[in-house]
């Protein structure tokens, strides 16, 4: 299950930017997941329980944020929407769809215990 992979590297992003911005606790992460990405949420969500535990998010809020799936089709020349890799194109019907959007995971925001916002950051 790659969702451990992931969790743990959702950890050392947490952590490491606590660190950087002398936190010594996160309340919340904010994660972003496109629907194209090959990732199992529920699995995810369990595997974070997990990891974070004993570390600086301990008892953090989690949220996830979707992100819808969207592709280019080199046939109709615009981005259509998509629920899945190899999907056609709900326009044309042909094949020829490129995944442009809903494929990124990464950490969108996280809340430090002096309450500050920090930035985006790709994981």
């Amino acid at each position: 299950m790659h969702e451990m992979s992931l969790a743990e590297g959702v950890r050392s992003i947490v952590e490491d930017t606590a660190r950087n911005h002398g936190a010594s606790r996160v309340e919340a992460v904010v994660l972003e997941i496109g629907d194209l990405a090959a990732v199992e949420v529920e699995s995810l969500r369990f595997c974070l329980d997990v990891v974070l535990k004993d570390s600086v998010a301990d008892g953090a809020t989690v949220s996830i944020e979707r992100v819808p799936g969207t592709g280019w089709c080199l046939r109709c020349a615009e981005t259509v929407a998509i629920a899945q890799r190899y999907d056609a194109c709900p326009r044309c019907g042909g094949y020829q769809v490129q995944p442009t959007g809903g494929t990124e995971m990464r950490v969108k925001e996280m809340a430090l215990a002096s309450g500050e916002p920090t930035p985006e950051k790709e994981s």
